[in-house]
């Protein structure tokens, strides 16, 4: 950063302006670069004081994610080789196209984050973090101009010609903005298809709106339409209680059901459109009311066992989860209700990987507007999307690794089967609606902050009609109570924590991906 020979020395030293453009010329860089050592020291310490979170805050990023592991460490190293170039004075000049550059790549990082990105996460730590993204990505520009100022003076200053340094610092800036680019670019194909098990959480993709308390913690939903969520109640089976988009209670069906006329053990109820349904597959039974009625008809009686059910949108169709009477599997069946019930097994739905019945353990659900059949395998990473006639669209994967089920199994008397070891969860409750499955997921990915998965349960949020993960958001605890259950309308996500039903408003990270 001294003078060297050059065309400035030959000015004359008799001229005030010329001496006060030189000592000028002269002490903008110098000032520069003990802003950016400054900078740089700060940014890169408070990064390492605070790696964890830092690296966590990477692991957020919709660009960076995939690389969180080696950048986290990237930036710090390189932000410390930064500082170490501009306070020698042999090296200050590559130091100050080094800063130059970093900036830049800071800024269209920024850029990208506020124009192309499906959400904004954090900042990058200290007290920039307490600036709002477009401050932020002023203070960068700023940042910019000042390093590319500093370096023509110096340059300029050594004797280097203007088209030199303007090349010069060309390529070093379109160098570093390319390479976020191609990051950004790689990521998201990383994130969304190839994912590595790095989770994207998205920015309020759900506001939390009205919080209704619940006389008792036994309740499950049941259905849901454009007005009104329906529970059901595991103490109080023969009960549906109407909410309605307010969270007012607006009344409570009661159902006229012998209960002495079968075994019942579990009986479970379900509302879709206009019709509720009670059901119990531990007995080959289905009854169906209208929700004006509180005498409920059998539209099924001894057609078939089953341990889970769901409504098909014709009202006559219906999709059972049921057991092989030969080799005791978990199969997929549907049931045809009318003039002559009819019951179709569909062998090739479900695959088995070990012995048929736990690593085939999962959750059915029935997307309502379009009629698709969505199973989320519990103990693996995947989940099947089939057509109203059970033909299978796609086989798809949550973003975890766990393509096997880890069930550990003895074998008992009579050819049963019991779990050895408590299994490796994987999928736990789930929606769907409108084309995207809602599954909560028992398995922290990358870089997530093990106190926040303490407190909250974790949605990931995937399409039905491709191969494609939306990203993530947390559903929190009330008090030590998680969210046990979920559902989707158009404009709201209901969840149930115990005694509460919580709801909570859409937003566009959401609604933009709803059918």
């Amino acid at each position: 950063m001294g003078s060297h020979p050059g065309m400035l020395k030959n000015s004359s030293s008799k001229n005030p302006k010329h001496k006060a453009m030189k000592k000028l010329i002269l002490y903008i860089p110098k000032v520069v670069s003990y802003f950016f050592i400054l900078l740089f020291c700060y940014a890169a310490i408070s990064k390492a004081i605070d790696f964890e979170n830092f690296q966590v805050q990477i692991g957020q990023s919709p660009l960076l994610s995939a690389y969180a592991g080696f950048l986290s460490y990237a930036v710090i190293i390189l932000e410390l080789f930064i500082v170490l170039l501009l306070i020698f004075p042999k090296t200050n000049l590559p130091g100050l196209y080094a800063s130059t550059s970093l900036m830049s790549a800071f800024t269209i990082y920024i850029f990208l984050i506020l124009n192309y990105s499906d959400f904004v996460p954090c900042s990058c730590g200290g007290i920039l973090e307490k600036m709002g993204w477009a401050e932020h990505l002023i203070f960068n520009l700023s940042c910019v101009i000042i390093g590319i100022v500093s370096v023509f003076f110096t340059d300029i200053n050594a004797g280097r010609s203007k088209f030199s340094i303007t090349a010069l610092l060309f390529l070093s800036n379109f160098l570093c903005c390319f390479i976020v680019y191609i990051l950004y670019v790689r990521s998201e194909g990383i994130i969304k298809e190839d994912n590595n098990f790095t989770r994207r959480y998205l920015m309020h993709p759900i506001i939390e709106k009205k919080i209704s308390n619940l006389d008792n913690s036994y309740y499950y939903i049941s259905g849901s339409d454009d007005k009104h969520i329906y529970l059901g109640n595991i103490k109080l089976p023969q009960q549906i209680l109407v909410i309605d988009s307010t969270l007012v209670i607006k009344e409570i069906i009661t159902i006229e059901l012998d209960i002495k006329e079968f075994p019942y053990r579990k009986i479970e109820t379900k509302v879709v459109g206009k019709y509720y349904y009670v059901y119990d597959g531990t007995v080959p039974v289905v009854k169906r009311g209208l929700l004006s009625s509180s005498k409920p008809q059998t539209i099924s009686q001894d057609d078939a066992y089953f341990s889970q059910l769901d409504i098909i949108n014709n009202y006559n169709s219906y999709v059972l989860r049921t057991q092989s009477s030969k080799s005791k599997n978990l199969l997929i069946a549907s049931l045809h209700t009318g003039s002559q019930n009819k019951v179709e097994l569909w062998p090739d739905f479900l695959r088995k990987q070990t012995d048929g019945v736990f690593d085939s353990d999962g959750v059915l659900n029935v997307d309502r507007k379009n009629g698709d059949i969505i199973y989320t395998y519990r103990y693996r990473n995947e989940f099947i999307v089939a057509d109203s006639t059970f033909k299978i669209k796609r086989r798809l994967t949550t973003i975890d690794t766990v393509s096997i089920a880890q069930i550990k199994l003895v074998e008992l008397n009579g050819g049963k089967f019991k779990m050895k070891t408590p299994p490796l969860n994987v999928n736990g409750f789930s929606t769907v609606h409108r084309g995207l499955l809602f599954n909560q997921s028992y398995l922290k990915g990358k870089y997530e902050s093990s106190k926040r998965w303490k407190n909250s349960k974790v949605v990931d949020v995937y399409k039905t009609d491709s191969k494609l993960y939306i990203g993530s958001l947390y559903l929190e605890n009330r008090g030590d109570t998680a969210v046990s259950d979920i559902i989707v309308t158009d404009q709201f996500l209901y969840a149930i924590a115990g005694k509460k039903l919580i709801q909570y408003q859409l937003t566009e990270p959401l609604l933009k991906h709803l059918k």
